[in-house]
């Protein structure tokens, strides 16, 4: 067997490919395009599955031929990498730390820096795992999540190259062994992703696939060569041309809101791999991949990778909402200049320089751990909350509401579980607390949800997403006695009619399942529908004949709120801490705004169906509500983007909400004042 460290000299690259710095271009332009205006590069993000495969492939070259010569060493192995990782990535950690010390809260740099010690440490796609859920922070405020396809590339290269070198002797057998290690892979990402889309998409096992893709390429064309020999200049061509389309479908078809790996990522991995194996003379290859611009991008393409998301998260934090195109455009310039400079001055002498020590691998690796000390300390002290921009007074105000997991201090704090009734919730929020992301649906709701009482003979039953759960806290405090509220309200669910049967699997497909068997076993009274966003007039008036058809009475359909550009905290905190206006315009949603006004415009109550204008209760020609207490910052409407705190929750129902569910029609506020 060959020794982990030999005498030979290690061989260095594969035979340089140009088109494989252009396809790494292409990789890397769709990712920053996907992040910059993902209205346009819809699929974008495909490109770090694109990086996937040509990893693989490359890398796996390097190995196999490493064994083959028997000058496999894991000393250099892991050396070569860091050195080609290492140097882009200290830069890019150092600059978030130091940025973040002068333009982030208190509680936004103690988040940092628990990435910062995960982007060091190559956990981050761990960490992310563990904060993603319905109420987490938005992605456009961590800027170092793009650090989570890092993470998950080193945790295969700790693996990977022990593992060859622990069956190399049985290389006659070892693309069945790769093979079968995909296989395995890609069928965990397949069982996995309906059930827990965040998890599979984080998680190592169910991304090594992609990676192994690359590698079977590799074993094929250093030990396999009459597999690829078929390929024609024509054939070749009709290959590349073939994974090019891939891509393309794979950009066209894909959106951020795919569920995703999954089958899909089969476009940008199947057709990385095509394009790789037709080799540099294809026309697509040699003609486009490889001009001389294009591999210029491929060959910044890591240092761009690392500087373009931390640009644009800083500028969306800093503003607080999107920024602009002419911002967004900047911040690309930008990181592309400091892509080549890192490449230029930092990465290619280190890389390429005469003298490869150990005292300078030594000194990288140092240097990374130095920084994710730092982030690590800044997060284990609370943010180093500092003085000037972070005030002890911001600070104070930012800890109330800080609501990361696994502690959701602020959901404890105003007892969110009781006010949006968690128990009627098909959503599976231990699994969450836990750091666990499941579309598995809880047994069953508490039976309060939907049991009715005789001592009520009125009900209202809520139904729809948290933007329905929100309006609970208020009906239940200001209708009358004989009135219940029932709910079946689940996380992120959309009501819909497509759900014809129960499910194990979905917890959104149960929730509306459950609802609609609740409402025709026991018709209440009324119905209330919420959901964040989407109200179409033509679903909406589906609903509303279906619920008729059960025996409801009344159809309520409820507008969205007002939404806020950022977490409205968030948003108080960077513009408007002095003087707060009680009403503003700063910082509201104007889409959204103007989307709610089209719809209440176009809706017509009918016999038995109400439309609700929730954001005209909140909102006039001066501006929307904030806070109510003008002694009392944190008296705020909405505790996020969007979602009603149980005192806005008191207030609509008392203006208005109460009064439209008992007196079955749309009857304007009176007897009640709206603070100016």
């Amino acid at each position: 067997m060959t020794a982990l460290t030999a005498s030979h000299p290690p061989s260095t690259h594969p035979k340089y490919r140009a088109d494989i710095d252009g396809l790494r271009a292409l990789a890397v332009l769709s990712v920053v395009g996907f992040h910059a205006f993902p209205g346009m590069v819809k699929g974008g993000f495909i490109g770090v599955d694109i990086f996937f495969v040509i990893s693989g492939f490359l890398i796996s070259t390097i190995l196999f031929d490493n064994l083959a010569r028997g000058s496999f060493s894991l000393a250099e192995f892991y050396g070569r990498r860091v050195k080609r990782i290492f140097p882009a990535l200290f830069l890019v950690l150092l600059s978030c730390y130091v940025l973040g010390w002068f333009v982030l809260l208190a509680e936004e740099y103690q988040q940092l820096g628990k990435h910062l010690a995960g982007g060091a440490g190559f956990i981050a796609n761990f960490i992310l795992k563990q904060e993603s859920g319905y109420f987490d922070e938005a992605a456009e405020a961590k800027p170092l999540l793009h650090l989570w396809s890092l993470g998950i590339e080193e945790q295969f290269y700790i693996i990977w190259p022990l593992l060859l070198w622990a069956v190399w002797q049985q290389r006659h057998r070892l693309w069945g062994i790769i093979f079968l290690l995909a296989v395995v892979s890609f069928g965990l990402n397949l069982s996995l992703v309906q059930r827990d889309p965040i998890g599979t998409f984080y998680a190592p096992y169910t991304r090594f696939w992609e990676l192994l893709i690359g590698a079977m390429l590799a074993y094929a064309t250093l030990h396999k060569p009459a597999l690829l020999a078929v390929l024609t200049p024509r054939r070749a061509n009709g290959v590349s041309l073939l994974g090019g389309g891939l891509l393309a479908m794979g950009m066209a078809l894909l959106n951020k809101g795919s569920v995703f790996p999954g089958a899909w990522a089969l476009l940008p991995t199947l057709g990385a791999a095509l394009i790789i194996a037709a080799g540099p003379r294809a026309w697509f290859n040699r003609t486009v991949l490889a001009h001389r611009i294009v591999v210029w991008f491929g060959l910044i393409s890591f240092p761009l990778y690392l500087w373009h998301w931390p640009l644009l998260s800083f500028a969306y934090i800093i503003e607080s909402e999107v920024p602009s195109r002419g911002v967004r455009l900047a911040a690309v310039a930008l990181s592309v200049v400091l892509a080549w400079l890192t490449y230029r001055f930092v990465e290619k002498p280190i890389r390429f320089g005469a003298t490869h020590s150990r005292a300078e691998t030594a000194g990288l690796v140092l240097g990374v751990a130095i920084v994710g000390g730092l982030g690590l300390h800044s997060y284990t002290h609370g943010g180093l909350e500092g003085t000037g921009y972070r005030t002890a007074e911001k600070s104070a105000y930012a800890h109330y509401f800080d609501n990361s997991l696994p502690e959701q201090a602020y959901f404890k704090k105003i007892r969110l579980a009781e006010y949006y009734r968690d128990g009627c919730n098909f959503y599976d929020l231990a699994q969450r607390r836990q750091g666990k992301a499941t579309q598995v649906p809880v047994p069953m709701l508490e039976a309060s949800c939907t049991v009715r009482q005789p001592t009520q003979p009125h009900a209202v039953l809520i139904w729809g997403d948290s933007h329905a759960q929100q309006f609970y806290a208020g009906l239940r405090e200001n209708l009358p006695a004989d009135w219940q509220v029932l709910q079946v309200a689940s996380s992120g669910c959309a009501p819909s009619l497509t759900a014809t049967q129960p499910s194990t699997v979905d917890y959104c497909q149960q929730s509306n399942w459950f609802a609609l068997k609740t409402i025709a076993a026991s018709p209440p009274d009324v119905v209330l529908v919420g959901q964040e966003q989407g109200h179409q007039r033509q679903t909406m008036q589906a609903l509303a004949a279906k619920l008729h058809h059960l025996g409801v009475k009344k159809v309520v359909f409820a507008g969205a709120t007002p939404h806020w550009t950022a977490p409205l905290p968030r948003l108080i905190l960077r513009k408007l801490w002095h003087d707060t206006p009680q009403r503003t315009m700063v910082g509201v949603n104007q889409e959204v705004l103007a989307s709610n006004r089209a719809l209440a415009a176009e809706f017509k109550n009918t016999a038995g169906s109400v439309f609700v204008d929730v954001q005209s209760v909140f909102c006039n020609a001066a501006g929307c509500l904030t806070y109510f207490d003008t002694q009392d910052k944190t008296s705020v409407t909405t505790w996020d983007y969007g979602h009603l705190t149980p005192a806005a929750s008191d207030y609509l129902a008392k203006m208005h909400l109460a009064k439209v569910i008992l007196e079955g029609e749309l009857v304007p506020p009176t007897g009640l004042v709206a603070p100016q």
